[in-house]
């Protein structure tokens, strides 16, 4: 009779616990929320600096809206929260809820990169001034949270970004809970770090994430308190603690300090893709490898970061050669 039935949409049982489904808890009534005006000393652009927070169009922790504003769901310090942010004229005016409404509020100022310093970055060749020009209000957020971007870049290891978003699109909405406040609807809060630790073998597969990528994040979440304590450290030796737990290397410790720290220089080393795009756009060379690309930003030692996220929205890519990366769903075997 094993799986003839579907199991009760409420819980689910694992190791003689109970971990919640998202659909099983209740959305809180919307109350009015809290309020912060804030206004930047320079052009910014909400969509260029939060959209790396992103997981993909259907990310169930961000929403864009068609009238500019950008919602997100957090799991803070404080606990659960949900952040609007919108710009009107030269300011910007953010609105939170929930228990996080204060720490999100906070810290506004940094989310929209108000400790990043664009005038520190020198371009040195036509095509990363041209597209500075173009793209005034880039800035580097700091999110200040380091599990939220730690555990989507390792769903994002070794497969298609389509097959990464959708298990964190899958596991976000069944185990997280609904986003605090009037959030658009199908929002969702992460998970806590025990009920990631909760999640069953079986849901992992089907939501595509093979044993590897789903042990280091068990491994992450059973030291989430001394991971999230790295927002404090300087770049460098927050990778160096992330690098400690087994499963995590320079390129996922990269992806999340760029995000959680705002790191203007930590630049991503291991991808399949940039280090071609680097050599194309710096020097025609599309067979770059991580050394080439190195080298390449060398001129911009303390904003190799930036100067990677200018290449990229620059648009200059080398053809394609080769057919797409095959999608694989283990959830089918």
């Amino acid at each position: 009779m094993a799986g003839r039935f579907a199991p009760r949409p409420t819980r689910t049982t694992v190791r003689g616990g109970h971990v919640a489904v998202g659909a099983g808890v209740p959305r809180q009534a919307a109350g009015p929320g809290r309020v912060r005006d804030w206004m930047p000393d320079g052009p910014l652009d909400l969509g260029l600096v939060l959209g790396p927070l992103r997981r993909g169009p259907a990310d169930p922790t961000f929403r864009a809206m068609p009238d500019g504003s950008v919602w997100r769901a957090s799991r803070t310090p404080a606990g659960p929260g949900t952040l609007r942010v919108c710009a009107y004229g030269g300011g910007v005016r953010g609105e939170a809820w929930g228990p996080g409404a204060g720490w999100l509020l906070e810290r506004l100022p940094e989310l929209l990169g108000a400790a990043d310093d664009p005038s520190a970055f020198v371009p040195r060749h036509r095509l990363l001034a041209m597209t500075r020009h173009r793209r005034p209000g880039l800035r580097l957020t700091r999110s200040g949270l380091v599990l939220e971007s730690l555990i989507p870049s390792i769903l994002e290891q070794k497969v298609t970004t389509d097959e990464a978003y959708r298990a964190w699109r899958l596991l976000v909405r069944k185990y997280g809970e609904p986003a605090p406040g009037p959030a658009p609807g199908r929002m969702y809060v992460m998970p806590a770090p025990r009920t990631w630790a909760l999640i069953p073998s079986w849901e992992w597969h089907r939501a595509g994430v093979d044993n590897k990528r789903a042990s280091t994040i068990l491994r992450a979440v059973r030291v989430a308190a001394r991971l999230e304590e790295a927002v404090g450290m300087e770049p460098g030796a927050a990778r160096a603690r992330l690098e400690v737990v087994p499963g995590i290397g320079p390129w996922t410790s990269a992806e999340t300090v760029q995000r959680s720290h705002g790191a203007a220089d930590e630049v991503t080393v291991g991808d399949l893709h940039l280090p071609g795009i680097v050599g194309w756009a710096l020097a025609g060379d599309r067979d770059a490898d991580d050394s080439v690309m190195l080298e390449l930003l060398e001129p911009y030692a303390g904003q190799r970061h930036r100067a990677a996220r200018l290449i990229l929205l620059s648009g200059r890519v080398p053809g394609r050669r080769a057919p797409k990366m095959p999608r694989w769903d283990i959830g089918q075997f």
